[in-house]
């Protein structure tokens, strides 16, 4: 049995779910033994006799079946709850026995499953006792009865069984979560091998490819003049500066996957800003970007950077665009080019892995990404808080 602080309806963590009648399959079995009282009850010698015995028999079973089934699901119940529960079992077979007479005991037996499915062994084992103890001595005191020792032992060995299952459910309980920490133990090993081979891999073609630039940077400037010629010619000093900037780019790329080989990979929304500016007049487009973040929610600023990451580079490879325009709200970010847009034949919400990647990152942050025709002609991505209007 739980404290009173956890909460009622609490699922416990990591198993997988069962099948949703195998539960309550269980319980209509358990309740057959109900079928003795039932036809007592409704053969009691009045009205209101044999309405208080049905009802009684259709609340123990409901609520039999309810703390069996919650238990089945893999749910706590409180301190409390278990103790109202109980007592409500016990007034209803209290109406039973008032009704059907010596058969109305039988409902005891569910009182001990109950228990024993609610409780902690110990006060299971006590409330057994007890059970036993009034099946001895109730049908000895109340005339009429007769003394039944297989009721008595029926209420043990079910009070076995249903500890022997919730015990089988457990292990089973723990088994689950043990199977499903191993299965993320493999996935993250796993990631951290795939990791070390990208980072061997593209870490050492990345550092081939800055020292070459750095190398071709050199031999530019060293290039002697031809005689006659300027001494530096205009597309000499814009390719040295094109190196330039590779080298930076190569550099970044290095830096980004050392940090998210390590975990350390930190995007911010200020600095995809200011790469995108970059990015944009390098290639020559007229850009529109904002000129601070400063409005945008702290929480949404994260996925904002990586949808400003995804649309620049969605506009460099595949946009031929001429013009860039971003927005930015606090809770929304709009990009939009006059490039070709998307395909006639391809859908909206379709994308590669750069915009699934965002997609997942926006909806763990409760946002919603959007692609779409754009005003200027090209593509619209807007990545925005749900019920926000990105335009």
């Amino acid at each position: 049995m739980t404290t009173d602080n956890e909460p009622t309806d609490r699922p416990v963590t990591g198993p997988a779910p069962r099948r949703a009648w195998t539960g309550p399959l269980l319980a209509a079995i358990w309740l057959v033994f109900l079928a003795v009282p039932l036809r007592d009850a409704a053969a009691a010698a009045t009205v209101p006799l044999r309405v208080a015995g049905l009802a009684g028999v259709a609340g123990l079973a409901a609520l039999f079946a309810w703390s069996f089934v919650r238990h089945w699901s893999g749910r706590t119940t409180t301190r409390r709850t278990a103790a109202l529960v109980v007592l409500a079992e016990l007034a209803c077979v209290a109406l039973v026995a008032v009704a059907a007479g010596q058969a109305g005991l039988i409902g005891l037996v569910f009182v001990c499953t109950t228990v024993v499915v609610l409780a902690s062994p110990r006060v299971a084992a006590a409330a057994v006792a007890a059970v036993v103890l009034a099946l001895v001595a109730l049908p000895r005191v109340v005339a009429g009865w007769q003394p039944d020792d297989g009721l008595v032992l029926t209420t043990l060995l079910a009070a076995l069984a249903m500890y022997a299952f919730r015990r089988a459910a457990e292990r089973n309980r723990r088994l689950r979560l043990a199977q499903e920490e191993v299965a993320a133990l493999a996935v993250a090993q796993e990631r951290d091998r795939i990791s070390r081979d990208m980072h061997d891999i593209l870490g050492h073609s990345l550092t081939v490819v800055s020292v070459k630039g750095e190398l071709a940077a050199r031999l530019l400037r060293s290039e002697p003049a031809e005689d006659g010629a300027p001494a530096r010619a205009p597309g000499v000093e814009r390719a040295e500066a094109e190196l330039t900037e590779i080298q930076a780019l190569v550099r970044s790329a290095l830096a980004d996957m050392r940090g998210m080989v390590s975990g350390e990979r930190q995007v911010t929304l200020a600095g995809e800003l200011a790469a995108a500016r970059s990015a944009f007049d390098a290639a020559g487009l007229a850009a529109e970007l904002p000129g601070t973040v400063d409005d945008v929610a702290e929480e949404y600023r994260d996925v904002f950077a990586w949808a400003l990451r995804e649309g620049t580079t969605n506009v460099l490879r595949h946009a031929a665009a001429r013009r860039v325009v971003v927005a930015l709200t606090p809770a929304s970010l709009v990009m939009d080019d006059d490039g070709r847009g998307l395909p006639p034949d391809r859908p909206a919400s379709s994308g590669g892995n750069g915009l699934r990647g965002l997609t997942e990152r926006a909806t763990a942050a409760g946002l919603v990404v959007e692609t779409g025709p754009s005003p200027l002609g090209g593509l619209r991505l807007a990545v925005h808080a749900d019920g926000e209007d990105p335009a």
